[in-house]
């Protein structure tokens, strides 16, 4: 079987981290054809889909008392070349978001691959359609109170009523730009004025929930189905559990309540080609649905002593 991965420069990534060095990781370990590309190469010719192959091989990172032992180097990537994607059986979709213009542009090419031949992971066009703050509105019995709008006014009749809310940009990732409203804050109308672009883009503005001292749980869902799942408590005097803003990776279960979510979720990522998919839980409250990178692999095999990243490739030899 052969996979292609769209990511990052792979000497970027963190191997002890990566979810998407975990999962070639495991395509290696399974004997699968692994190559890379990056979205600059990515191409239409003849009316398909191509890119600049190159096939690389994920040494195995070990796992010794507790610890990621990363061995260097840690891949071999050989020279590539120009090809179909649809020589592929997989084309995974993993750069890091923002989506930006390069991001949507490389979607449109992911288009002209043949669906017959070749599965893209996730949809191109499920991955246009689920902004990954807005993705989640969807599902009004999962997600806090919440509203969506550029308004200064309207923000802060809400944080009035609810007394401490937070405020997200729409396009943010890895808790960036996330701020924390409350009533008689005097930097208030600053903070909503600077987010919004002065009152021209619009955000996010959730209720304040008291569990996120307690972490923001992220489960990983393969076709729907939850796999594995990830506690991220923030440090001492930070309100954002992200790893990417210092949080700490805690062992956790996967609470009744938090597979009903995921049964809410799960025929609509299927509908959409959503099957690796990342949601992040608060207090019982869907706050986000992550579509494009999600991550938490790595975190998850640590605590867990599992190998979510073979559970993954097994999938992808029963679907093919």
């Amino acid at each position: 079987m052969k996979l292609a991965f769209i990511i990052d420069p792979i000497a970027k990534l963190d191997p002890a981290h990566d979810t998407s060095v975990a999962l070639m990781e495991a395509a290696c370990r399974k004997g699968y054809e692994v190559f890379i590309t990056n979205m600059s190469t990515l191409s239409v010719k003849d009316g398909k889909a191509w890119a600049f192959l190159q096939s690389t091989k994920i040494k195995p990172v070990p796992l010794v008392d507790g610890k990621w032992q990363v061995p260097n180097p840690w891949y071999e990537v050989e020279e590539g070349e120009f090809q179909p994607l649809e020589n592929m059986q997989f084309v995974w979709m993993r750069p890091d978001p923002p989506v930006t213009t390069e991001y949507l542009y490389a979607t449109y090419i992911l288009d002209y691959i043949d669906t017959s031949k070749t599965k893209v992971l996730n949809s191109p066009q499920g991955i246009r359609a689920a902004n990954e703050k807005m993705y989640a509105l969807k599902f009004t019995k999962a997600i806090p109170k919440t509203i969506v709008t550029a308004d200064k006014s309207t923000i802060r009749e809400f944080v009035s009523a609810e007394g401490k809310a937070v405020m997200k940009p729409l396009g943010g990732k890895g808790g960036e730009g996330i701020l924390f409203l409350e009533v008689g804050d005097r930097n208030i109308n600053s903070m909503i004025e600077i987010s919004t672009n002065i009152g021209t883009m619009p955000v996010m503005v959730q209720e304040y929930l008291p569990d996120a001292q307690k972490g923001d749980k992220r489960i990983i869902l393969l076709d729907g189905e939850p796999i594995g799942a990830v506690n991220r408590v923030p440090q001492s005097g930070e309100f954002r559990g992200n790893m990417a803003a210092g949080g700490s990776a805690v062992q956790v279960d996967i609470t009744d309540r938090e597979r009903e979510i995921c049964n809410q979720l799960a025929l609509a990522l299927k509908r959409d080609g959503l099957m690796f998919v990342g949601i992040d839980v608060i207090g019982g409250y869907l706050t986000e649905v992550n579509v494009t990178s999600p991550t938490g692999i790595r975190e998850i095999d640590r605590l867990d002593g599992v190998c979510l990243g073979d559970r993954v490739m097994d999938w992808l030899a029963a679907v093919k």
